[in-house]
């Protein structure tokens, strides 16, 4: 019986299927400087009406959503919430602070890589979003892994990110697209190519129905890993697609 090697480094090893690769061949492209890109503009509404906002922007990657800012940090809980208190906290006064940058944005990720994977809730995001609104700040979500974090939760994405002024999505991902994300939020915040567009949407149509599944696989390793001596994962913490594996001290696996 051949034997099959699987990748559980990250779900960001992923090969685009062959439907993919049939819509990147035949994508409708322009220059996006010298005129628009059709494809990558039906990519863009498609996204900001699955998100529930007016306007989309695609980018080949999710990190180059945020520039120049200056980060103040808050630890974070196991669940990969923040206690809005301590948000609020850190929270800069401008007619105070004058030496220090001014608080603009709280940033948000779900669901929470470092947290295996934890979804944060609407009600969370809505208290999130309250706050940002008394001090008069924007709220932006990282969605690397929003699909994930709606068919965990069960509940409609644009509904997830109700509270938030911008969201970025990776399609890279659980998507399984070669390459890109698409940040959503109003008109005024976006600013204005194919052929990864094409694939995106292909990711969109066809893989989404499939993270479901990807859970529960990720449940089932979850079950075999424990079953290794020297190995331990608290299955209490696998929510959606990410699995930490800790090696036990006294163990003879290597980490390698």
């Amino acid at each position: 019986m051949a034997i099959r090697t699987v990748d559980f480094r990250s779900d960001t090893v992923t090969k685009p299927t062959e439907s993919m690769r049939e819509a990147m061949a035949n994508a409708e492209v322009d220059d996006d400087v010298l005129g628009y890109d059709p494809t990558a503009h039906r990519l863009e509404a498609k996204m900001a009406r699955i998100m529930g906002k007016e306007a989309g922007l695609f980018v080949p990657s999710g990190i180059s959503t945020i520039g120049g800012v200056h980060p103040r940090t808050v630890k974070n809980n196991e669940d990969g919430t923040m206690d809005l208190d301590l948000i609020e906290a850190v929270i800069r006064d401008s007619s105070f602070e004058i030496l220090s940058p001014t608080t603009r944005l709280i940033f948000l990720e779900n669901s929470h890589s470092r947290s295996g994977g934890r979804c944060l809730s609407i009600e969370y995001t809505d208290k999130v979003g309250d706050l940002a609104k008394k001090y008069g700040l924007k709220l932006h979500i990282d969605g690397a892994r929003i699909f994930n974090a709606s068919v965990a939760l069960g509940v409609p994405v644009h509904r997830l990110v109700q509270a938030a002024d911008s969201v970025s999505a990776c399609l890279s991902k659980g998507l399984g697209a070669p390459a890109g994300s698409v940040i959503v939020g109003s008109k005024s915040f976006i600013a204005r190519i194919g052929v990864l567009c094409a694939a995106d949407s292909v990711a969109l149509q066809e893989n989404l129905v499939k993270l479901e599944g990807d859970h529960r696989n990720a449940k089932i390793l979850t079950e075999e890993l424990n079953k290794i001596r020297g190995l331990k994962v608290d299955i209490a913490t696998v929510e959606t697609n990410i699995v930490y594996c800790h090696i036990r001290k006294g163990s003879k696996i290597s980490r390698t």
